[in-house]
């Protein structure tokens, strides 16, 4: 293989290892162990590293190694805000102007989220996989690819943060019926509570996990002395009726 196939080899499969957190915030590599790992020179493999770092994923630390970076709470915070804001416009206008057809691709995804959770063996990227594919969906269909990709480039801290809820979480039972609640009033075209359950949803990750961010996970944080201020804020957010 030649060394600019090896360099992204390594780089997509540590990118990936990374963001569904096979490695762990802060978790620490030696470039000698990754050069036995994928039986490459230290060039690839430092070429690949370099790329990462750029990226944001991993910091380099000096006679060490490499450590993928720290989760950030305030950019996962505001993150969640942006997406609310964005995807809540998605969601009416989906609500407003999609035909059976559309929403059946959704109650398809849904489906086979659920058969997921029926049959094992379970895997958590699958499902995190059909859960952004859910959400896509609604947000192509309606005309704004470009909201999505503004989200889903919120790699850093965001995307490992969905991942960190689902791996330690286990709350897909939970997803699944937001996701139904959602769905439901997409069809009946309820928009003021749609905005009321997209914000409960994509704050459930800080809810679910408020009990642990400060003890078991708080070594993930770079930010993690200002974590307390955030979750007053969301345990302020009441859970709709119609999840009730």
């Amino acid at each position: 293989m030649r060394s600019k196939e090896t360099t992204n080899m390594i780089y997509t499969t540590l990118k990936q290892e990374i963001l569904s957190l096979a490695i762990r915030p802060g978790e620490l590599k030696k470039e000698g162990d990754l050069c036995d790992r994928f039986k490459a020179s230290r060039t690839p493999v430092h070429a690949a590293l370099e790329r990462l770092s750029e990226a944001g994923l991993i910091e380099f630390i000096p006679y060490k190694g490499v450590r993928a970076t720290l989760l950030n709470f305030s950019d996962i915070y505001q993150n969640i805000m942006m997406r609310i804001l964005l995807e809540t416009k998605a969601v009416q206008d989906f609500s407003r102007t999609a035909n059976p057809f559309a929403i059946e691709r959704c109650m398809h995804v849904l489906r086979k989220q659920e058969i997921l959770l029926e049959n094992g063996p379970f895997v958590e990227t699958a499902f995190y996989a059909l859960d952004v594919e859910l959400h896509q969906h609604w947000f192509e269909e309606t005309g704004f690819p470009l909201f999505w990709q503004i989200i889903q480039e919120a790699e850093i801290s965001y995307t490992r943060f969905r991942m960190l809820d689902i791996v330690e979480m286990h709350a897909f039972r939970d997803l699944v019926q937001e996701h139904r609640v959602l769905l439901l009033l997409i069809e009946q075209q309820k928009f003021e509570e749609i905005e009321q359950v997209i914000t409960y949803h994509l704050f459930g990750g800080i809810r679910r996990m408020d009990a642990v961010l400060q003890t078991d996970l708080r070594m993930y944080f770079s930010d993690c002395n200002d974590i307390e201020k955030y979750l007053d804020k969301v345990r302020d957010i009441k859970k709709p009726q119609s999840l009730a």
